[in-house]
């Protein structure tokens, strides 16, 4: 009975025209369209972290020359949340926020026209080391968090160019 359901509801998938985003590996279109993806710098730490999180994701073109540039600009904020009777901050959010455009190198035409972000909650505590470590690894996972969103972002609009994106 439940090996007939699940073949049931994998006929159903099947039909809707769901299909593996990376379906052939390295070598699908998706993944080559990735590869062949150009992030220049971005300015500051945060840019620092969220390029090498971006050029790790997408197997950032070697031999091949880019067919596509990615322009990526960072609004990175610390806020004040959680401010004690004595006008002491408890608790910080830290907020990371990605304008990007996915652009054609061919034409010069703009593929894509987006934005991504991420935060996170900090405690503050008495030891100004233990807040500023905080601090920093909260940048560094809204970094790997907002790479991660872009990646994907803009492995779909790679996949819809290809025409390789049906609808159920």
């Amino acid at each position: 009975m439940r090996v007939a359901a699940a073949l049931l509801v994998l006929a159903a998938l099947s039909a809707c025209g769901l299909q593996p985003m990376y379906a052939g590996g390295a070598s699908s279109p998706v993944a080559q369209g990735l590869a062949a993806v150009d992030v220049p710098a971005i300015p500051g730490r945060d840019g620092w972290l969220v390029r090498n999180a971006l050029t790790e994701r997408m197997g950032a073109a070697g031999e091949a020359a880019p067919t596509y540039r990615l322009d990526v600009r960072l609004d990175d904020a610390l806020e004040a949340l959680g401010v004690l009777n004595d006008d002491t901050i408890s608790r910080e959010r830290r907020i990371l926020r990605a304008r990007y455009q996915l652009v054609d190198l061919t034409n010069g035409e703009i593929l894509l026209d987006a934005t991504a972000g991420s935060d996170a909650g900090i405690d503050v505590v008495s030891s100004e080391y233990a807040t500023i470590a905080a601090e920093q690894r909260a940048l560094e996972n809204l970094a790997a968090d907002v790479a991660e969103r872009i990646t994907r972002r803009v492995a779909l609009t790679l996949r819809e160019r290809e025409g390789g994106a049906e609808n159920p």
